[in-house]
């Protein structure tokens, strides 16, 4: 008895791979869109607008941050 695949067996396999997006992704594209209009709305200057676009951008880590620095506080 051998471990090995007949050439005819491996043919005839198909390997059919899906990608599956997770709920991850809507809600992180909801809080970029709600990132930019926070960040944009309150926004002046053309400068402070992309400064803004920006930060929606990167918002996750801002949360963190925050949330690391409310917890060291106790």
């Amino acid at each position: 008895m051998t471990t090995e695949l007949d050439a005819t067996e491996h043919e005839d396999k198909k390997i059919e791979m899906k990608y599956q997006g997770g709920s991850s992704e809507t809600v992180y594209g909801l809080g970029l869109i709600g990132a930019w209009v926070y960040y944009i709305g309150r926004a002046e200057t053309n400068q402070e607008r992309v400064k803004g676009f920006f930060k929606g951008i990167v918002w996750p880590a801002f949360l963190v941050y925050e949330l690391l620095e409310f917890l060291n506080k106790e």
